[in-house]
Protein backbone atom coordinates (compact mmCIF):
# COMPACT_ATOMS: atom_id res chain seq x y z
CA UNK A 1 0.00 0.00 0.00
CA UNK A 2 2.86 2.32 0.91
CA UNK A 3 4.25 2.21 -2.63
CA UNK A 4 2.51 5.55 -3.20
CA UNK A 5 5.05 8.36 -3.07
CA UNK A 6 4.84 10.08 0.28
CA UNK A 7 3.62 13.37 -1.18
CA UNK A 8 0.70 11.81 -3.10
CA UNK A 9 -0.05 9.75 0.01
CA UNK A 10 -0.19 12.93 2.07
CA UNK A 11 -2.39 14.62 -0.54
CA UNK A 12 -4.83 11.71 -0.35
CA UNK A 13 -4.86 11.81 3.46
CA UNK A 14 -5.28 15.60 3.65
CA UNK A 15 -8.09 15.49 1.12
CA UNK A 16 -9.94 12.88 3.19
CA UNK A 17 -9.55 15.02 6.33
CA UNK A 18 -10.84 18.13 4.54
CA UNK A 19 -13.83 16.24 3.15
CA UNK A 20 -14.73 14.82 6.58
CA UNK A 21 -14.13 17.92 8.68
CA UNK A 22 -17.81 18.36 9.53
CA UNK A 23 -17.95 14.76 10.81
CA UNK A 24 -14.90 15.45 12.97
CA UNK A 25 -16.60 18.57 14.34
CA UNK A 26 -19.76 16.56 15.10
CA UNK A 27 -17.61 14.12 17.11
CA UNK A 28 -16.17 17.02 19.08
CA UNK A 29 -19.66 18.40 19.68
CA UNK A 30 -20.69 15.04 21.19
CA UNK A 31 -17.68 15.04 23.50
CA UNK A 32 -18.02 18.68 24.56
CA UNK A 33 -21.67 17.99 25.50
CA UNK A 34 -20.48 15.77 28.37
CA UNK A 35 -19.89 17.86 31.52
CA UNK A 36 -16.80 15.91 32.50
CA UNK A 37 -15.70 18.35 35.19
CA UNK A 38 -13.33 16.39 37.45
CA UNK A 39 -13.23 19.01 40.22
CA UNK A 40 -16.90 18.77 41.20
CA UNK A 41 -17.98 15.62 43.05
CA UNK A 42 -21.53 15.87 41.67
CA UNK A 43 -20.22 15.53 38.11
CA UNK A 44 -17.95 12.54 38.70
CA UNK A 45 -20.42 10.21 36.97
CA UNK A 46 -20.20 12.44 33.88
CA UNK A 47 -16.42 12.04 33.87
CA UNK A 48 -16.88 8.26 34.06
CA UNK A 49 -19.38 8.44 31.18
CA UNK A 50 -16.85 10.47 29.18
CA UNK A 51 -14.19 7.79 29.75
CA UNK A 52 -16.61 5.18 28.38
CA UNK A 53 -17.26 7.32 25.28
CA UNK A 54 -13.52 7.69 24.66
CA UNK A 55 -13.03 3.94 25.14
CA UNK A 56 -15.78 3.21 22.59
CA UNK A 57 -14.21 5.60 20.12
CA UNK A 58 -10.84 3.81 20.40
CA UNK A 59 -12.50 0.40 20.12
CA UNK A 60 -14.15 1.59 16.89
CA UNK A 61 -10.63 2.17 15.51
CA UNK A 62 -9.88 -1.50 16.16
CA UNK A 63 -7.85 -0.82 19.30
CA UNK A 64 -7.84 -3.14 22.28
CA UNK A 65 -8.96 -1.04 25.20
CA UNK A 66 -8.29 -1.67 28.86
CA UNK A 67 -10.19 0.53 31.32
CA UNK A 68 -8.00 0.34 34.42
CA UNK A 69 -9.86 1.06 37.64
CA UNK A 70 -8.27 3.28 40.27
CA UNK A 71 -9.04 3.32 43.97
CA UNK A 72 -11.55 5.79 45.38
CA UNK A 73 -10.43 9.18 46.63
CA UNK A 74 -12.29 10.84 49.53
CA UNK A 75 -15.13 8.31 49.12
CA UNK A 76 -15.62 9.20 45.46
CA UNK A 77 -14.78 6.70 42.73
CA UNK A 78 -11.90 7.86 40.54
CA UNK A 79 -12.64 7.50 36.82
CA UNK A 80 -10.72 4.64 35.16
CA UNK A 81 -7.67 5.32 32.99
CA UNK A 82 -7.69 4.05 29.42
CA UNK A 83 -4.70 2.00 28.29
CA UNK A 84 -5.32 1.35 24.61
CA UNK A 85 -3.31 -0.41 21.95
CA UNK A 86 -3.50 -0.61 18.16
CA UNK A 87 -0.71 -2.85 16.90
CA UNK A 88 -0.36 -3.83 13.30
CA UNK A 89 3.28 -4.54 12.58
CA UNK A 90 6.01 -5.50 15.04
CA UNK A 91 8.63 -3.86 12.79
CA UNK A 92 7.03 -0.43 13.08
CA UNK A 93 7.88 2.07 15.81
CA UNK A 94 5.31 2.46 18.60
CA UNK A 95 3.98 5.87 19.57
CA UNK A 96 2.10 6.37 22.82
CA UNK A 97 -0.32 9.31 22.96
CA UNK A 98 -1.37 10.87 26.26
CA UNK A 99 -4.46 13.04 26.62
CA UNK A 100 -7.28 13.79 29.06
CA UNK A 101 -11.02 14.13 28.60
CA UNK A 102 -11.95 15.84 31.86
CA UNK A 103 -12.42 19.61 31.85
CA UNK A 104 -12.28 22.72 34.03
CA UNK A 105 -15.53 23.94 35.61
CA UNK A 106 -17.73 26.15 33.38
CA UNK A 107 -21.07 27.88 33.77
CA UNK A 108 -22.88 30.11 31.28
CA UNK A 109 -23.30 32.79 33.96
CA UNK A 110 -19.52 33.02 34.48
CA UNK A 111 -19.41 35.19 31.38
CA UNK A 112 -19.69 32.71 28.49
CA UNK A 113 -21.23 34.07 25.29
CA UNK A 114 -22.55 30.59 24.47
CA UNK A 115 -23.51 27.52 26.47
CA UNK A 116 -20.12 26.04 27.46
CA UNK A 117 -21.31 22.48 26.84
CA UNK A 118 -22.79 23.13 23.40
CA UNK A 119 -20.01 23.37 20.82
CA UNK A 120 -20.87 26.53 18.85
CA UNK A 121 -19.13 27.80 15.74
CA UNK A 122 -18.73 31.59 15.44
CA UNK A 123 -16.44 33.14 12.80
CA UNK A 124 -14.49 29.93 12.32
CA UNK A 125 -14.00 29.33 16.06
CA UNK A 126 -15.49 26.33 17.87
CA UNK A 127 -16.50 27.52 21.35
CA UNK A 128 -17.01 25.06 24.20
CA UNK A 129 -15.44 23.81 27.41
CA UNK A 130 -12.75 21.26 26.55
CA UNK A 131 -12.57 22.30 22.88
CA UNK A 132 -8.83 22.98 23.17
CA UNK A 133 -8.12 21.50 26.62
CA UNK A 134 -8.06 18.65 25.80
CA UNK A 135 -10.95 17.00 23.95
CA UNK A 136 -10.14 18.68 20.60
CA UNK A 137 -6.49 17.51 20.46
CA UNK A 138 -7.38 13.98 21.66
CA UNK A 139 -9.98 13.69 18.88
CA UNK A 140 -7.62 15.21 16.29
CA UNK A 141 -5.16 12.39 17.04
CA UNK A 142 -7.90 9.75 16.88
CA UNK A 143 -9.24 11.27 13.63
CA UNK A 144 -5.75 11.10 12.12
CA UNK A 145 -5.52 7.38 12.96
CA UNK A 146 -9.07 6.87 11.66
CA UNK A 147 -8.09 8.46 8.32
CA UNK A 148 -5.49 5.75 7.61
CA UNK A 149 -8.07 3.10 8.45
CA UNK A 150 -10.81 4.67 6.32
CA UNK A 151 -8.47 4.91 3.31
CA UNK A 152 -7.34 1.30 3.92
CA UNK A 153 -3.73 2.49 4.18
CA UNK A 154 -1.14 0.52 6.13
CA UNK A 155 -0.65 2.05 9.58
CA UNK A 156 2.80 3.69 9.50
CA UNK A 157 3.30 3.21 13.26
CA UNK A 158 1.83 1.19 16.11
CA UNK A 159 -0.29 3.19 18.54
CA UNK A 160 -0.74 3.12 22.28
CA UNK A 161 -3.03 5.44 24.22
CA UNK A 162 -3.10 6.67 27.80
CA UNK A 163 -6.24 8.72 28.38
CA UNK A 164 -7.29 9.93 31.83
CA UNK A 165 -10.17 11.78 33.41
CA UNK A 166 -8.55 13.49 36.41
CA UNK A 167 -5.93 15.80 34.86
CA UNK A 168 -7.68 19.01 35.92
CA UNK A 169 -7.77 17.70 39.50
CA UNK A 170 -4.06 16.85 39.63
CA UNK A 171 -4.04 13.52 37.72
CA UNK A 172 -4.98 11.59 40.87
CA UNK A 173 -3.81 7.99 40.69
CA UNK A 174 -2.02 8.35 37.34
CA UNK A 175 1.57 8.18 38.56
CA UNK A 176 0.97 5.00 40.55
CA UNK A 177 -0.85 3.44 37.58
CA UNK A 178 2.06 4.22 35.21
CA UNK A 179 4.54 2.74 37.68
CA UNK A 180 2.46 -0.43 38.04
CA UNK A 181 2.08 -0.79 34.26
CA UNK A 182 5.67 -0.26 33.15
CA UNK A 183 5.44 -3.33 30.91
CA UNK A 184 2.81 -1.42 28.86
CA UNK A 185 5.62 0.97 27.86
CA UNK A 186 8.33 -1.64 27.23
CA UNK A 187 7.84 -1.54 23.44
CA UNK A 188 6.99 2.18 23.24
CA UNK A 189 9.51 4.30 21.34
CA UNK A 190 7.99 7.76 21.73
CA UNK A 191 5.48 9.55 23.92
CA UNK A 192 3.40 12.42 22.54
CA UNK A 193 1.43 14.88 24.68
CA UNK A 194 -0.79 17.50 23.04
CA UNK A 195 -2.14 19.41 26.02
CA UNK A 196 -0.80 22.95 25.67
CA UNK A 197 -0.89 25.87 23.23
CA UNK A 198 1.22 27.66 20.66
CA UNK A 199 2.89 30.87 21.80
CA UNK A 200 1.24 32.94 19.05
CA UNK A 201 -2.16 32.91 17.40
CA UNK A 202 -0.83 32.02 13.96
CA UNK A 203 2.56 30.30 14.13
CA UNK A 204 2.83 26.61 15.09
CA UNK A 205 5.11 25.64 17.96
CA UNK A 206 6.73 22.64 19.60
CA UNK A 207 7.28 22.68 23.35
CA UNK A 208 10.49 21.27 24.81
CA UNK A 209 10.42 22.35 28.45
CA UNK A 210 8.37 23.56 31.37
CA UNK A 211 9.15 25.03 34.78
CA UNK A 212 8.47 23.14 37.97
CA UNK A 213 6.67 24.51 40.98
CA UNK A 214 7.38 24.50 44.71
CA UNK A 215 4.49 25.81 46.83
CA UNK A 216 5.14 27.14 50.32
CA UNK A 217 3.14 27.97 53.42
CA UNK A 218 4.73 30.34 55.93
CA UNK A 219 2.73 30.39 59.14
CA UNK A 220 3.09 32.88 62.01
CA UNK A 221 1.08 32.39 65.23
CA UNK A 222 0.91 34.37 68.46
CA UNK A 223 -1.69 32.43 70.39
CA UNK A 224 -5.02 30.66 70.41
CA UNK A 225 -7.42 33.50 69.62
CA UNK A 226 -7.81 36.65 67.53
CA UNK A 227 -7.35 39.90 69.48
CA UNK A 228 -8.85 43.40 69.41
CA UNK A 229 -6.49 46.17 68.23
CA UNK A 230 -7.96 48.58 70.82
CA UNK A 231 -7.04 46.25 73.65
CA UNK A 232 -3.75 44.79 72.38
CA UNK A 233 -2.57 47.04 69.53
CA UNK A 234 0.84 48.51 70.37
CA UNK A 235 1.78 46.06 73.12
CA UNK A 236 2.29 42.76 71.24
CA UNK A 237 4.26 41.39 68.30
CA UNK A 238 1.53 41.00 65.70
CA UNK A 239 1.70 37.89 63.48
CA UNK A 240 0.51 39.84 60.43
CA UNK A 241 3.35 42.36 60.77
CA UNK A 242 5.88 39.51 61.05
CA UNK A 243 4.39 37.79 58.03
CA UNK A 244 4.40 40.92 55.85
CA UNK A 245 8.09 41.40 56.66
CA UNK A 246 8.81 37.75 55.76
CA UNK A 247 6.92 37.95 52.47
CA UNK A 248 8.57 41.29 51.67
CA UNK A 249 12.01 39.68 52.03
CA UNK A 250 11.43 37.15 49.24
CA UNK A 251 11.69 39.16 46.05
CA UNK A 252 13.03 42.63 45.13
CA UNK A 253 11.31 45.28 42.95
CA UNK A 254 13.14 44.04 39.83
CA UNK A 255 11.64 40.55 40.26
CA UNK A 256 14.90 39.01 41.49
CA UNK A 257 14.48 36.35 44.19
CA UNK A 258 16.29 37.39 47.38
CA UNK A 259 16.81 33.92 48.83
CA UNK A 260 20.58 33.29 49.09
CA UNK A 261 21.87 30.54 46.77
CA UNK A 262 18.60 30.11 44.85
CA UNK A 263 20.22 30.83 41.46
CA UNK A 264 23.33 28.68 42.06
CA UNK A 265 22.07 25.60 40.20
CA UNK A 266 20.27 27.33 37.31
CA UNK A 267 21.65 25.89 34.06
CA UNK A 268 23.81 28.43 32.20
CA UNK A 269 22.36 29.75 28.94
CA UNK A 270 24.12 28.31 25.88
CA UNK A 271 24.67 30.20 22.62
CA UNK A 272 22.65 27.58 20.68
CA UNK A 273 19.77 28.06 23.10
CA UNK A 274 19.88 31.86 22.90
CA UNK A 275 19.55 31.57 19.10
CA UNK A 276 16.26 29.65 19.49
CA UNK A 277 14.82 32.74 21.18
CA UNK A 278 15.65 35.14 18.36
CA UNK A 279 13.35 33.65 15.69
CA UNK A 280 10.37 33.15 18.01
CA UNK A 281 7.20 34.95 17.04
CA UNK A 282 6.06 36.71 20.18
CA UNK A 283 4.25 40.02 20.27
CA UNK A 284 5.27 41.81 23.46
CA UNK A 285 2.58 44.46 23.08
CA UNK A 286 -0.13 41.85 22.50
CA UNK A 287 1.01 39.91 25.57
CA UNK A 288 0.94 43.15 27.56
CA UNK A 289 -2.55 44.02 26.30
CA UNK A 290 -3.82 40.52 27.13
CA UNK A 291 -2.55 40.96 30.68
CA UNK A 292 -3.99 44.43 31.20
CA UNK A 293 -0.77 45.63 32.87
CA UNK A 294 1.02 48.85 31.90
CA UNK A 295 4.62 47.70 31.95
CA UNK A 296 6.72 44.53 32.10
CA UNK A 297 9.93 44.10 34.08
CA UNK A 298 11.90 43.65 30.82
CA UNK A 299 11.77 45.47 27.52
CA UNK A 300 12.80 42.87 24.94
CA UNK A 301 11.14 39.71 23.67
CA UNK A 302 14.23 37.61 24.51
CA UNK A 303 14.49 38.86 28.10
CA UNK A 304 10.76 38.36 28.70
CA UNK A 305 10.80 34.78 27.38
CA UNK A 306 14.00 33.87 29.21
CA UNK A 307 12.47 35.04 32.48
CA UNK A 308 9.21 33.21 31.77
CA UNK A 309 10.80 29.93 30.73
CA UNK A 310 14.31 29.30 31.92
CA UNK A 311 14.84 31.41 35.04
CA UNK A 312 13.04 30.81 38.33
CA UNK A 313 10.34 33.19 39.57
CA UNK A 314 8.65 33.73 42.91
CA UNK A 315 5.00 34.79 43.26
CA UNK A 316 3.05 35.61 46.42
CA UNK A 317 -0.52 34.32 46.19
CA UNK A 318 -2.34 35.16 49.37
CA UNK A 319 -2.72 35.19 53.14
CA UNK A 320 -5.03 32.79 54.95
CA UNK A 321 -6.46 33.95 58.27
CA UNK A 322 -6.28 37.66 57.44
CA UNK A 323 -9.42 39.80 57.41
CA UNK A 324 -10.46 40.30 53.77
CA UNK A 325 -14.19 40.97 53.73
CA UNK A 326 -15.80 44.25 52.67
CA UNK A 327 -15.85 46.98 55.29
CA UNK A 328 -13.64 47.17 58.34
CA UNK A 329 -12.79 45.02 61.34
CA UNK A 330 -10.15 46.07 63.88
CA UNK A 331 -8.86 42.55 64.42
CA UNK A 332 -5.37 41.26 65.12
CA UNK A 333 -5.44 37.75 63.61
CA UNK A 334 -3.85 35.15 65.93
CA UNK A 335 -2.53 33.01 63.09
CA UNK A 336 -1.83 33.94 59.50
CA UNK A 337 -0.45 31.79 56.68
CA UNK A 338 1.32 33.38 53.73
CA UNK A 339 1.25 31.41 50.49
CA UNK A 340 3.88 31.73 47.78
CA UNK A 341 5.43 29.56 45.13
CA UNK A 342 8.70 29.29 43.24
CA UNK A 343 8.64 28.16 39.62
CA UNK A 344 11.88 26.26 39.46
CA UNK A 345 14.01 25.32 36.45
CA UNK A 346 16.76 22.81 35.57
CA UNK A 347 18.99 22.01 37.48
CA UNK A 348 17.48 23.29 40.73
CA UNK A 349 16.94 20.54 43.31
CA UNK A 350 13.63 20.67 45.19
CA UNK A 351 15.05 19.53 48.51
CA UNK A 352 17.79 22.18 48.27
CA UNK A 353 15.24 24.87 47.32
CA UNK A 354 13.15 23.94 50.35
CA UNK A 355 16.15 24.16 52.64
CA UNK A 356 17.20 27.54 51.20
CA UNK A 357 13.68 28.94 51.68
CA UNK A 358 13.42 27.68 55.27
CA UNK A 359 16.89 28.99 56.23
CA UNK A 360 16.22 32.38 54.66
CA UNK A 361 12.85 32.86 56.38
CA UNK A 362 14.18 31.67 59.74
CA UNK A 363 17.08 34.09 59.45
CA UNK A 364 14.81 37.06 58.61
CA UNK A 365 12.43 36.05 61.41
CA UNK A 366 15.16 35.70 64.04
CA UNK A 367 16.31 39.29 63.43
CA UNK A 368 12.82 40.47 64.39
CA UNK A 369 13.15 39.05 67.93
CA UNK A 370 9.50 38.02 67.77
CA UNK A 371 8.13 35.55 70.36
CA UNK A 372 5.63 34.28 67.77
CA UNK A 373 5.82 30.76 66.33
CA UNK A 374 7.10 30.38 62.77
CA UNK A 375 6.41 27.31 60.64
CA UNK A 376 7.47 26.88 57.01
CA UNK A 377 6.25 23.98 54.88
CA UNK A 378 6.20 22.89 51.22
CA UNK A 379 2.81 21.15 50.72
CA UNK A 380 3.06 20.76 46.93
CA UNK A 381 5.86 20.42 44.44
CA UNK A 382 6.47 19.43 40.83
CA UNK A 383 9.69 19.01 38.86
CA UNK A 384 10.61 20.98 35.74
CA UNK A 385 10.81 19.09 32.43
CA UNK A 386 13.23 19.51 29.54
CA UNK A 387 13.64 17.66 26.22
CA UNK A 388 16.32 17.85 23.52
CA UNK A 389 15.18 19.84 20.46
CA UNK A 390 17.76 17.97 18.34
CA UNK A 391 16.13 14.64 19.08
CA UNK A 392 14.87 12.80 15.95
CA UNK A 393 11.32 12.95 17.34
CA UNK A 394 11.42 16.77 17.34
CA UNK A 395 12.89 16.74 13.82
CA UNK A 396 10.00 14.51 12.63
CA UNK A 397 7.44 16.84 14.22
CA UNK A 398 9.12 19.86 12.66
CA UNK A 399 8.96 18.25 9.20
CA UNK A 400 5.26 17.41 9.66
CA UNK A 401 4.55 21.02 10.61
CA UNK A 402 6.50 22.29 7.60
CA UNK A 403 4.47 19.97 5.34
CA UNK A 404 1.08 21.10 6.67
CA UNK A 405 1.64 24.74 7.64
CA UNK A 406 4.42 25.61 5.19
CA UNK A 407 6.71 27.05 7.87
CA UNK A 408 9.04 25.89 10.62
CA UNK A 409 7.60 25.89 14.15
CA UNK A 410 8.83 28.00 17.04
CA UNK A 411 10.62 25.92 19.67
CA UNK A 412 9.14 27.08 22.94
CA UNK A 413 9.09 26.29 26.63
CA UNK A 414 6.26 26.78 29.08
CA UNK A 415 6.50 29.04 32.11
CA UNK A 416 3.93 26.95 33.96
CA UNK A 417 4.25 23.37 35.16
CA UNK A 418 3.33 20.31 33.10
CA UNK A 419 3.70 17.48 35.64
CA UNK A 420 2.59 14.80 33.20
CA UNK A 421 5.55 15.37 30.80
CA UNK A 422 8.06 14.91 33.61
CA UNK A 423 6.08 11.96 34.99
CA UNK A 424 6.18 10.08 31.67
CA UNK A 425 9.84 10.91 31.11
CA UNK A 426 10.86 9.73 34.58
CA UNK A 427 8.76 6.57 34.74
CA UNK A 428 9.16 5.32 31.17
CA UNK A 429 12.62 6.77 30.36
CA UNK A 430 11.33 7.31 26.79
CA UNK A 431 11.55 10.39 24.60
CA UNK A 432 8.62 12.74 25.29
CA UNK A 433 7.42 15.51 22.97
CA UNK A 434 4.79 18.16 23.60
CA UNK A 435 3.04 18.82 20.30
CA UNK A 436 0.32 21.49 20.69
CA UNK A 437 -2.30 22.23 18.03
CA UNK A 438 -4.22 24.99 19.86
CA UNK A 439 -3.48 28.71 19.36
CA UNK A 440 -2.38 31.16 22.06
CA UNK A 441 -5.81 32.82 22.21
CA UNK A 442 -7.79 29.60 22.78
CA UNK A 443 -8.48 30.57 26.40
CA UNK A 444 -8.15 27.20 28.08
CA UNK A 445 -9.45 27.34 31.70
CA UNK A 446 -11.17 30.63 30.92
CA UNK A 447 -14.59 31.75 29.71
CA UNK A 448 -15.27 31.26 25.98
CA UNK A 449 -12.66 28.54 25.53
CA UNK A 450 -12.36 27.63 21.84
CA UNK A 451 -10.31 25.90 19.18
CA UNK A 452 -10.52 27.27 15.66
CA UNK A 453 -11.93 25.00 12.96
CA UNK A 454 -8.64 25.52 11.14
CA UNK A 455 -6.44 24.43 14.05
CA UNK A 456 -8.62 21.40 14.74
CA UNK A 457 -8.58 20.23 11.11
CA UNK A 458 -4.99 21.23 10.26
CA UNK A 459 -4.00 19.69 13.62
CA UNK A 460 -5.53 16.41 12.46
CA UNK A 461 -3.48 16.63 9.25
CA UNK A 462 -0.27 17.47 11.09
CA UNK A 463 -0.68 14.39 13.31
CA UNK A 464 -1.21 12.21 10.22
CA UNK A 465 1.92 13.68 8.58
CA UNK A 466 3.77 13.13 11.89
CA UNK A 467 2.95 9.39 11.82
CA UNK A 468 4.54 9.17 8.35
CA UNK A 469 7.63 11.12 9.50
CA UNK A 470 8.07 8.88 12.55
CA UNK A 471 7.92 5.77 10.36
CA UNK A 472 10.81 7.20 8.30
CA UNK A 473 12.99 7.35 11.44
CA UNK A 474 13.05 3.54 11.53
Amino acid sequence: VMSLSSSSLETQIFQYIDEHQNDFIKDLKKWVAVESDSAQPGLRKEVIRMMALAADRLAALGATVNLVNLRSHQDLPLPPVILGELRKDAHNPTVCFYGHVDVQPAKKEDGWKTDPYTLTEINGNLYGRGATDNKGPVLAWINAVETFRALKLAMPVNFKFVIEGMEEAGSLGLEKLLEENQCFFSDVDYIVISDNLWLSNKKPALTYGSRGNACFFVEVECGEKDLHSGTFGGIIHEPMTDLIALLDSLVDPTGRIQIPGIYDSVAPLTEEERKLYESIEFDLEEHKNNSGVKKFLYGTKEEILLHLWRYPSLSIHGIEGAFHELGFKTVIPAKVIGKFSIRQVPHMDLSVVKQQVVEHLESVFSKRNSPNKLKVSMPLDAEPWLADVNDPLYKAARKAIKTVFGEDPDFIRDGSTIPVAKMFQTITQKCVIMFPIGAADDGEHSQNEKISRQNYIEGTKVFAAFFLEISKLH
